[in-house]
């Protein structure tokens, strides 16, 4: 049974088993979760938002319509999504962007993840990074705009350009 802290706004009823959800969320009732996640305080989940199993989501992220997050995934403190590429005031586009974060990736505190790309499985941006294209499995990409670095193994072992 996942555990809502009774200071968090759930709406949603898919949320899987040992998941935690912390105080001062906020999560929209067509989001899914899965299994053994954590969400720290002070995040806010969309409708069209999917979440794999042992998922880490720190404090301060907004994950909006049109993400993804796969198995294993680690999403820094205040990491910012967007989904739309050309966003008005009350103007919205038909569909939103699809961002996709790939298994087992784990995103630095304080980046940016421009709307449409994916960064690939096992990858890892560094903090302060703004993500504007797609991402390989296995790389290390850091700055603004986030560049390749280097390659990490799957016991997290990087080896830099």
């Amino acid at each position: 049974m996942a555990k809502v802290h009774p200071l968090s706004d759930v709406q949603t009823e898919s949320i899987g088993e040992n998941t935690q959800v912390w105080q001062y969320c906020v999560v929209l009732k067509g989001a899914v979760i899965g299994d053994h996640c954590n969400i720290n305080c002070q995040v806010f989940i969309e409708n069209d938002v999917k979440i794999g199993d042992n998922v880490t989501i720190k404090p301060g992220v907004q994950i909006w319509d049109g993400v993804t997050l796969e198995d294993n995934v680690f999403i820094g403190p205040n990491v910012t999504f967007t989904n739309d590429l050309i966003p008005r005031s009350k103007k919205y586009p038909e569909v939103f962007a699809k961002t996709i974060i790939k298994k087992g990736a784990s995103i630095g505190a304080n980046s940016t993840i421009v709307a449409g790309n994916i960064i690939g499985e096992n990858s890892l941006i560094g903090a302060g990074s703004v993500v504007t294209k797609n991402v390989p499995a296995n790389t290390v990409w850091f700055g603004n705009p986030a560049k390749q670095k280097g390659s990490i193994d799957e016991k997290g072992k990087i080896t830099y350009l």
